[in-house]
């Protein structure tokens, strides 16, 4: 456990429970998973004074949303936009918040419905009138990404697969998981190619659904009756495309897990836990590398069948089946990646996927693409009281 004095706790997690909502609305959604996880902290709309949301939230953002919450002590405020990695590095801004005086009550949230309708709308960048025209999906940037790292280090689609049969291993626990059937490494290279290498079952779910989290002072944790998730590093990092000469068999994680682990003064070995963005399997396999649990090229051989990060494995990855498995609502999964790090760290998971003993846990976020530009951000968790 690090020994350092955390600036802030995770008091409250809440995670939508359905994964297709068609009688509900944007706003109607984060409603529900921000007034659950101030419940499960124990507390309530008057209690919040710093809020942090990202593009997902329709209409103002936080001014919209604390009108609709009730939320009238509100004082602090923070829209950053980093794709599915947003709501981690809202935990570290939120953090630093806590720590100058700014909150001491802070919610992040983020929801979507995509499967009903109402799909994440996206501002053009400069870059977007030179690219936009190759109509390039998601899809094939991250198939980019993994044809390089099978040329560079000889990765191949079999341990690829590994890292779906591993989320599928733990989502047979997870009673509210999208995909909860256990897949074996042949079934996935059977499911239907969608962008040489990665098949059907290399790619996340898109779901509807959402979460949140409290984040609260070291003062107002005493005060509360729930177990929190200290939050001991944060860093974030931004890998752009420069200019066309860039390197893809790497995401921006070799720089802010690096800043991470300092912050908590721990190191890769010391973690018990990793939830890991996976919006694909070649994102787990080479966010593994940059986090540091393997060298770089030797991912492969370290997800192996997939017992290495599958439940009881030496370093078990997203044990509610992520979001190639369970959950990836809006297609921003770094929430739900937050969520269950924050249970297994109160040891809260689902019994048969519990990690023991688990007093470190990281979670690590992506946004954008690891095949042209990415937003990273890491998160390092403990156990309170450990």
């Amino acid at each position: 456990m690090s020994s350092r004095k955390p600036a802030a706790f995770v008091a409250g997690a809440f995670e939508h429970p359905q994964r297709r909502i068609s009688d509900k609305t944007v706003p109607e959604v984060l409603g529900e998973v921000v007034l659950g996880a101030l419940d499960d902290a124990g507390l309530g709309p008057g209690d919040v004074d710093g809020y942090f949301c990202s593009s997902d939230v329709p209409g103002m953002g936080v001014l919209s949303m604390a009108e609709y919450l009730g939320m009238d002590n509100l004082r602090y405020g923070d829209c950053t936009e980093g794709g599915g990695a947003s709501y981690l590095s809202h935990v570290g801004h939120a953090c630093a918040a806590i720590a100058a005086g700014k909150c001491s009550v802070a919610v992040i949230s983020m929801a979507g419905i995509p499967s009903s309708g109402a799909r994440h709308s996206y501002q053009p960048g400069p870059e977007d009138p030179y690219e936009s025209w190759l109509a390039r999906p998601p899809v094939s940037l991250y198939a980019l990404a993994a044809q390089r790292h099978m040329y560079e280090f000889g990765t191949t689609s079999e341990q690829l697969a590994a890292v779906k049969v591993a989320a599928s291993r733990h989502a047979q626990h997870n009673p509210h998981a999208r995909l909860p059937q256990v897949v074996s490494i042949a079934e996935v290279l059977d499911s239907p190619l969608i962008s040489d290498p990665l098949h059907r079952l290399d790619c996340c779910i898109t779901s509807d659904g959402g979460g949140a989290v409290v984040l609260v002072s070291p003062e107002v944790a005493r005060t509360l009756p729930r177990r929190g998730a200290a939050v001991l590093g944060h860093g974030e990092a931004f890998k752009h495309a420069n200019n066309g000469r860039t390197d893809v068999t790497f995401t921006g994680a070799v720089w802010s897990a690096p800043a991470a682990y300092a912050e908590a003064a721990v190191g890769p070995a010391d973690i018990k836990y990793a939830s890991i963005y996976d919006s694909f399997t070649i994102t787990v396999l080479m966010l593994l590398e940059d986090l540091g649990f393997c060298a770089k090229g030797e991912g492969g051989r370290f997800v192996g069948d997939g017992s290495a990060i599958g439940p009881g494995g030496a370093l078990p990855v997203n044990s509610d089946g992520g979001g190639l498995c369970n959950n990836h609502p809006n297609s921003r999964g770094g929430m739900i990646r937050l969520i269950e790090a924050v249970r297994q760290v109160r040891g809260e998971a689902q019994p048969a996927v519990q990690v023991p003993d688990c007093d470190l846990a990281l979670v690590q976020g992506v946004g954008k693409s690891i095949g042209s530009r990415s937003f990273s951000s890491t998160i390092i968790l403990g156990a309170e009281g450990a």
